[in-house]
């Protein structure tokens, strides 16, 4: 092996450990590469940092990323958040119940879990203090809530992790469903329990009549059928994963038109949301396709499995070691930093262990979003905390009965493979 790959792989960690931001990180690492070996042209650096950001693929990341920003100026977000009001009212911890299911229906409009969370932090945490919910607890909810969005299709995760390892977007967007609802449903049954313990009652108690649920759900059906048509279309054939980033755009300044609520001013501001979020995720990308070049050039991936197939006896024992490593650089290290880095190294391990690459994928992502909630550098916790005023130290102590939680949901999903593949099967 090249003594140049181990020095630029040291220097990626300590500039990703000292939060430089991770495509500055990835590309030093590669410049230092390319410096270290005068044989190599340094045109290639150029070339392969260029070539990994015009994958026709990419295209649905800033179609996605707008569809979402779009969906928050048009009354969207409001309309779902009165219906899920009205759904879990009856719940114990009904508006910590409310947080969950937003999230949930909304990871299939916004595809972020930080912009989500965010979001939530304003509209629902000061509603949930005046209704007595303490602020660690507000806090928490709404990060684990946000765990949910990367895995419900149209997540960047998804996307980003299909174009490093060349899988389908849309089966990795039909695989996501079957995870994030699990999550969803085990997090609002703990949350039940939970709030029955700690004397969080339900909003109401009389029974809420069929006509105002209806009048509720009806103006959320058009915002919810957007992930219907987006999964519906790929699969039909009528439009590539791709071109339901534009379907989504559309669908979403339809809606606008229809609620009288986007105003052009509010256009404007979606597009430069739109690019200042899309520049971010690119850069990061295209950084990301120069050091995998590198990576393959070394062959690394290839002994990276060479070895570890010939010293783990089986792929059960290789995915838990995975789980385990997986969070611990979650601690550290941003997800998609991570996933940049070492899903090109894992992902022809698990193929070699005949682990499919679909549930891999699913594995691998749904780690990543433990290791946001996860301290010290977890980036869900610091987004919650920064716009609560919540205190890390109380946010931690609030976390830990959800890091068992997240930990049983880990274990069945890694060793269920049918959570994610069934629908894929079922679907293509």
């Amino acid at each position: 092996m090249n003594s140049m790959i181990v020095i630029a792989a040291i220097a990626l960690l300590v500039l990703l450990f000292l939060k430089v931001p991770v495509f500055v990180s990835v590309l030093s690492a590669s410049a230092i590469y390319f410096l270290g070996n005068p044989s190599i042209n340094a045109t290639v650096f150029a070339q392969q940092t260029l070539a990994g950001a015009q994958g026709l693929s990419l295209l649905a990341i800033p179609f996605f990323v707008m569809a979402g920003v779009f969906m928050n100026y048009t009354g969207v977000t409001r309309r779902i958040m009165e219906c899920c009001n009205v759904l879990t009212s009856r719940m114990p911890g009904g508006l910590a119940q409310v947080n969950i299911l937003l999230s949930t229906l909304m990871g299939g409009l916004s595809g972020s879990s930080l912009a989500d969370a965010a979001m939530e932090c304003k509209m629902l945490v000061p509603s949930m203090e005046a209704e007595g919910y303490s602020k660690p607890f507000s806090t928490v909810i709404t990060a684990a809530s946000g765990m949910v969005v990367p895995l419900i299709p149209p997540g960047t995760g998804l996307i980003i992790y299909a174009c490093i390892t060349n899988i389908s977007v849309g089966k990795l967007f039909v695989a996501g469903i079957g995870p994030g609802l699990v999550l969803s449903v085990t997090l609002m049954i703990f949350t039940h329990f939970l709030s029955k313990k700690r004397g969080y009652l339900p909003h109401r108690t009389t029974k809420i009549p069929v006509s105002e649920k209806w009048t509720a759900i009806k103006p959320a059906i058009l915002p919810m059928l957007l992930p219907i048509i987006i999964i519906g279309g790929v699969r039909i054939g009528i439009f590539t994963a791709t071109e339901a980033g534009t379907i989504a755009i559309v669908y979403s300044l339809l809606l606008g038109i229809l609620y009288h609520e986007m105003k052009v001013s509010d256009f404007f501001k979606g597009c430069k949301e739109t690019v200042t979020t899309t520049a971010s995720i690119m850069l990061i990308v295209a950084a990301a396709s120069c050091f995998s070049w590198i990576l393959t050039k070394e062959q690394i991936p290839q002994t990276l499995a060479a070895w570890m197939t010939s010293a783990i006896s089986n792929k059960f024992i290789f995915l838990i070691i995975c789980n385990i490593f997986l969070i611990i650089v979650g601690m550290f290290i941003e997800g998609n930093a991570s996933m940049i880095v070492l899903a090109p190294l894992l992902h022809p391990v698990a193929v070699a262990f005949g682990i499919d690459p679909i549930h891999f994928a699913m594995v691998y992502i749904f780690n990543c979003t433990i290791g946001a909630f996860t301290p010290p550098m977890g980036t869900l916790m610091f987004v919650t905390c920064g716009v609560t005023g919540c205190r890390t130290k109380e946010f931690i102590k609030e976390a830990i009965p959800f890091y068992i939680l997240f930990t049983i949901d880990m274990l069945v999903l890694t060793y269920c493979p049918p959570l994610t593949t069934f629908l894929v099967d079922l679907v293509y």
